[in-house]
């Protein structure tokens, strides 16, 4: 059994650079090989990809696999299809994982299709049960996790969520570097690409935050966000908040955290005022430490978080204000 990760990188004005996920996914396939007893791959598609590839050698893989042709310098689906189906013939994984962003959403299904697979997609976690890997995923909004265990031949097709796996845990290694050149020519391409997707432009991007403080309905009224504001400033952290807030026009949607807003990965996450919906638990589970302030002692937010505060944000809140604010004098 072997592990294969596909990679994914954008060019910027020539200029390749890694879509931030990867790594997330990358740092899945080490745990799991390490689980499964089984070596993990990864490859890189493009042109002009040696520096990405040589970045990718320091990590601890068994192979690296770079994968160029003049043809894979724009995105297509079927380059990407065809490029990784040689690969795949050759390797032999048993398992390919990706990370789930727009471009695999739009070839991986064609991938796992055209060699009569299916795709798990969105996985949120795993787990091996007698040596069988179990992927979990949710289904309605994540009002329930479905377990999802592979059967039938390789290669076993999956993308993760992002923020399910942190990737700052991926491990440093030494790993070859083996160059693939697809067979591929240009009448196998029938799209024509052009200019790559971008999501809507954000005044902020709170998935690049390390510190969050987020508010949620605990909060009241809109005249009372200055003073979770207050709190953000002193920590040196951005502002966000659960879907009612952002619904109700109390703070911009881009700074909605759930399943329907950003779904983020900090090193700190403080939630004020939040039940702990599990829309909204999807969007930062992926949170290094949770501390959680709300009045309720029963409230779901407990569950996950690392540190929590039963008590009225309203006392809470000004009171850390005032001892980090000492703290830093």
């Amino acid at each position: 059994m072997s592990i294969l990760v596909v990679m994914e990188q954008r060019g910027a004005a020539g200029a390749p650079a890694w879509n931030r996920m990867s790594w997330e996914t990358l740092a899945a396939a080490q745990q799991l090989g390490r689980e499964l007893g089984a070596p993990a791959a990864a490859a890189v598609l493009g042109e002009g990809i040696g520096p990405l590839a040589a970045e990718l050698a320091g990590k601890k893989l068994d192979k690296v696999y770079c994968i160029e042709h003049t043809l894979l310098k724009e995105y297509t689906p079927d380059g990407y299809t065809a490029a990784l189906r040689q690969l795949i013939a050759q390797a032999q994984p048993r398992i390919v994982l990706f990370p789930h962003t727009y471009q695999v959403r739009d070839f991986a299904p064609k991938l796992a299709t055209s060699l009569g697979r299916v795709l798990v997609s969105d996985v949120i976690a795993h787990r091996v049960d007698s040596g069988q890997l179990v992927l979990v995923r949710q289904l309605f909004q994540g009002k329930i996790n479905a377990d999802v265990r592979l059967s039938g031949e390789a290669p076993q097709f999956a993308s993760l969520q992002a923020g399910a796996y942190r990737a700052d845990q991926v491990e440093a290694g030494a790993a070859a570097v083996e160059a693939f050149q697809p067979q591929l020519t240009a009448g196998e391409i029938r799209t024509r690409p052009l200019e790559m997707f971008r999501e809507s432009q954000r005044a902020v991007d709170l998935t690049a935050a390390e510190m969050i403080v987020s508010v949620g309905r605990g909060i009241k009224e809109a005249e009372n966000i200055p003073l979770v504001q207050k709190l953000a400033d002193a920590l040196g952290a951005e502002l966000a908040a659960s879907r009612p807030i952002c619904d109700a026009g109390w703070l911009p949607m881009e700074r909605q955290v759930g399943s329907s807003g950003q779904t983020v990965s900090p090193k700190l996450y403080l939630a004020v005022g939040i039940s702990g919906a599990i829309q909204h638990l999807v969007g930062m589970k992926g949170s290094k430490t949770v501390v959680a302030i709300n009045k309720d002692a029963n409230a779901p937010i407990f569950e996950v978080a690392d540190y929590g505060v039963v008590g009225d944000l309203f006392q809470v809140v000004p009171a850390l204000v005032e001892e980090i604010q000492k703290a830093r004098q």
